[in-house]
């Protein structure tokens, strides 16, 4: 069974790396799936690209017998979730994520223990063993409808995100308690940078991502999930926009609208991009690696899936009755 390694895949074209990969998925009945976030040759090699529970629910309902998700751990953990019966391969074991990461499980049960009488709001974007925990799921997309869902007298926790969970608070008037949370991809963006890049471009219109602190989303045109960043850069009349989210989004912004402007707000003052590490350890030999030996393959026992996908089914139903899916 061939692996390639550096010294080897240099020696192959992503031409050829990428003809091989596709062999391997109709040889193996897999579908591969790839976050906004992955490289520009990963997401075009994909059969679906989208957001992480979007991503999850459309492998769900193939046929496929093999999941390869390039993303990171916790999006795999959930296409398990969904998808118990497939088997489910990440490129990379050690791509993690320092939101999820931020709220280890052996420090969440006392701080659940700590406010009793609350109901837990998790972001999607935390480890399975914290939906375990969880009352109901979140997206950034539909966060807020989850919130009001519950009694306005009703106690709350909203974890692992303090950002999202703070800008919440401020669009339903509620007091969760948050979790000391955060993805360093988005909390890193800095005020300076982004007045500094509004004053430089004042015909471009700044969106953001709610994983952003609160000054910055105070100073946005347009706040939202990185699918509904896209679909707003699709449908709005402006040509330039200052863009503060992860990088690979732009991608697929440039295809979706090949004549408008894109900036990037920089992580820090050298770089022009705004890179998740996590992210970006996937690559197409890696992908090709593990279809062809079949792993990493994510486990996980069926008591973590069945009480992790309780939340998760709660969040659909209640996303449903809201008519933000059909």
């Amino acid at each position: 069974m061939e692996i390639l390694n550096e010294t080897a895949s240099s020696k192959i074209s992503n031409t050829e790396l990428v003809a091989r990969i596709n062999d391997l998925r109709i040889q193996k009945n897999a579908v591969i799936l790839a976050h906004y976030y992955q490289v520009p040759e990963i997401q075009d090699l994909a059969d679906f690209v989208g957001d992480s529970l979007q991503l999850s629910q459309q492998a769900a309902e193939t046929k496929a017998d093999i999941i390869v998700f390039a993303g990171v751990h916790f999006m795999a953990e959930t296409a398990k979730i969904l998808s118990p019966g497939k088997k489910v391969l990440i490129p990379d074991m050690n791509a993690g994520c320092s939101l999820a990461d931020s709220c280890p499980p052996e420090a969440f049960k006392p701080f659940i223990d700590a406010h009793p009488g609350h109901k837990v709001v998790s972001y999607i974007n935390c480890s399975a063993a914290i939906k375990t925990m969880s009352d109901v799921i979140c997206t950034s997309s539909n966060a807020k409808a989850i919130v009001d869902s519950f009694l306005p007298d009703q106690p709350l926790i909203f974890a692992p995100d303090k950002n999202l969970g703070a800008y919440i608070n401020s669009q339903t008037g509620r007091n969760m308690v948050l979790w000391d949370g955060a993805c360093h991809v988005h909390n890193q963006l800095t005020d300076e940078k982004t007045i500094q890049l509004k004053l430089e471009n004042p015909d471009a219109k700044l969106i953001a991502h709610p994983e952003c602190r609160g000054p910055i989303l105070v100073m946005a045109d347009f706040i939202g999930s990185t699918s509904a960043l896209l679909d707003f850069t699709k449908k709005d009349n402006a040509q330039r926009y200052i863009v503060a989210t992860e990088s690979g989004i732009i991608h697929q912004m440039k295809k979706a609208s090949p004549n408008k402007e894109f900036i990037v707000v920089p992580s820090d003052e050298t770089c022009n991009c705004n890179d998740c590490p996590f992210m970006k350890m996937n690559t197409l030999e890696k992908i090709y690696n593990s279809l062809n030996t079949e792993k990493p393959e994510i486990l996980l026992d069926p008591l973590t899936i069945e009480l992790a996908i309780k939340p998760i089914l709660k969040m659909l139903d209640i996303s449903k009755k809201a008519n933000l899916i059909k």
